[in-house]
């Protein structure tokens, strides 16, 4: 278990198992002190489960749990310093906003004094304070978010853990509530964990993203490191949207690899590869180039296309069946049915062996 000052959560060896059915497999991950983690993932992967565990919600089966120094696996929720914020807001109907910051505190007994002053303060920074005196049902669903917020705001914890808290809301609340989450975090400076399977709150958000599946972490980094060198086909399909293109290539030997006909160069750690060995070849839509028919270049056709304003997402086929998807951003008109050639820098090329794990490029 680390016993590092600036670690503000470290998971160690943490495994989840209902019944003979595994869940969490093992995970070891260390939370620095004031930072924004996003656990991102499929459903099913884990993540919530995951974050239940660091809560105390759920039990763990073997590992350990330390939150600012302390071992907290065997200690109950309200002994961990921690605050959590579900999807569904969880208010009490009958109560004001007001009664609703103060509930908490007032169940812990603490002076009114200083529950006036938290819930002062709580309402001052999420803006909420003309809304005191409401009921939820009063409320928009972005307000309601705020004041589920803010009741873990005044308990003052090391760390906060958010569940999905923007499910509920609609595309342009969900901009303005993430742009908010990003505010407090910076105005608060605590800890905070936060779960999500939505890619651009993952990628807005985080100082560092886990990417979880079946239970296991594929990759943990910043935004950029797992956006940009994803540690193997799985994260480089799941981040990104649309997401990263995955060709099926075949290894051609004398440092070349060959797609729907068309021979490329292929990746620096190809010592091992053998003549006729399967890879995936990896880019990302905004790094394919519409460009003049060359030797290196594929040739596909455009199925349909995107018009989005600033940008134009070209879906296309190669000659071999595979699909493509490449972001279009020339003042040039491309439609369904014609015929483009896209090229792309070697630096911006992902290769990934036979069981989709990243080779050198």
């Amino acid at each position: 278990m680390s016993k590092l000052a600036d670690t503000g959560v470290v998971l160690a060896g943490v495994r989840k198992s209902f019944a003979s059915l595994d869940v969490i497999h093992g995970i070891d991950l260390e939370i620095a002190e004031g930072s924004f983690v996003v656990f991102v993932g499929p459903s099913g992967c884990g993540k919530s489960t995951l974050l239940r565990m660091i809560a105390g919600l759920e039990e763990v089966t073997d590992g350990e749990i330390e939150i600012k120094g302390r071992n907290v696996t065997d200690l109950d929720p309200s002994e961990r310093g921690i605050a959590m914020v579900f999807q569904s807001y969880a208010l009490y109907p009958h109560m004001s906003v007001r009664e609703n910051l103060a509930f908490g505190l007032k169940m812990a007994r603490t002076a009114a004094a200083e529950i006036e002053a938290r819930v002062k303060a709580a309402s001052a920074i999420l803006k909420i304070d003309h809304l005191l005196d409401r009921r939820p049902g009063q409320l928009s669903g972005g307000q309601r978010q705020r004041v589920a917020i803010g009741r873990a705001i005044v308990r003052k914890p090391d760390v906060f853990l958010f569940d999905e808290p923007l499910s509920n809301l609609d595309a342009e609340l969900r901009v303005s509530m993430r742009i908010e989450i990003a505010r407090l975090h910076r105005e608060l400076g605590n800890t905070m964990i936060y779960v999500t399977h939505d890619q651009t709150e993952a990628m807005t958000l985080a100082d560092k993203i886990v990417v979880l599946r079946d239970g296991r972490i594929e990759q943990a980094g910043t935004p950029r490191d797992v956006y940009e060198n994803p540690a193997n086909v799985f994260v480089a399909g799941f981040i990104g949207s649309p997401r990263m293109n995955l060709l099926q290539a075949t290894w051609s030997g004398g440092g070349t690899l060959s797609i729907a006909g068309t021979v490329i160069p292929g990746p620096i750690a190809s010592g091992k590869l053998s003549a006729g060995e399967r890879l995936t070849f990896g880019v990302r839509p905004e790094h394919f180039i519409v460009a003049e028919a060359a030797a290196q270049t594929l040739r596909a056709r455009v199925d349909f296309f995107e018009y989005l304003g600033g940008t134009q997402y070209l879906y296309c086929q190669l000659d071999d069946g595979q699909t493509v998807i490449a972001e279009h951003r020339s003042s040039l008109t491309i439609g369904a049915g014609d015929i483009v050639h896209l090229a792309s820098e070697m630096s911006k090329r992902r290769f990934f062996d036979a069981d989709g794990r990243r080779l050198a490029d």
